[in-house]
């Protein structure tokens, strides 16, 4: 898929758009914090685990759904180093899992890194194409939340977005003011596809 495709693809209701460098920053520095202070080692996020953990945190409910992941990631970055699986060509792109509990999840990447392929640029037009697509009922973004003018950009282009056609959930390390969208912390979903509790975080707190 690339983004001359978009305007003619067949959506799903439920779309999650990642930026994948971002999610495996995210969980590198989770990895490092939570070896230390849980004193084991901490695994690779499952991917599948994860995705199905975003779609919860972005208000799906149960049910026979199709749920679309689309994966952007710089041409030089050709797998995530704290997923499983993390090829995005041999294991992520055009592949598809169920869960039980939320159906279908169907993954596809997309490499970004020249000038008419930015991949904030790509997520920006994924978005306003998304948003003008009534099939298209829920919207889950997982940007760089830490990049002011993407999230300038986002906030903008949601704006006119009617929330009661569009649901749609930014997912951030930290609350974020203003916008036209709910909000949901993202290392959450990533602490809960590396297997770490709240009870044994607690337990180490305490």
């Amino acid at each position: 898929m690339n983004t001359q495709e978009a305007q003619n693809i067949k959506w799903s209701e439920n779309i999650i758009i990642v930026d994948g460098d971002y999610i495996d920053h995210v969980a590198f520095d989770i990895i490092v914090n939570f070896e230390r202070m849980l004193d084991r080692r901490i695994p690779a996020a499952d991917f599948s685990q994860w995705a199905v953990d975003v779609a919860l945190d972005g208000r799906l409910k149960p049910g026979n759904h199709e749920t679309q992941v689309i994966l952007l990631h710089d041409k030089k970055n050709q797998k995530l180093e704290n997923f499983a699986p993390s090829d995005y060509d041999k294991e992520l792109n055009g592949q598809a899992f169920m869960d039980e509990r939320f159906g279908e999840f169907i993954i596809n990447s997309i490499a970004c890194g020249d000038e008419n392929t930015a991949k904030d640029a790509v997520l920006l037009d994924l978005l306003k194409t998304l948003c003008i697509h009534e099939e298209v009922k829920r919207i889950m973004i997982v940007p760089n939340a830490e990049e002011d003018s993407l999230l300038r950009s986002i906030r903008n282009t949601l704006n006119d977005v009617d929330d009661e056609l569009k649901h749609i959930t930014l997912f951030a390390m930290q609350p974020l003011e203003g916008g036209n969208f709910k909000q949901a912390i993202l290392g959450y979903s990533i602490l809960n596809a590396m297997g770490i509790s709240s009870p044994e975080i607690e337990s180490k707190i305490k």
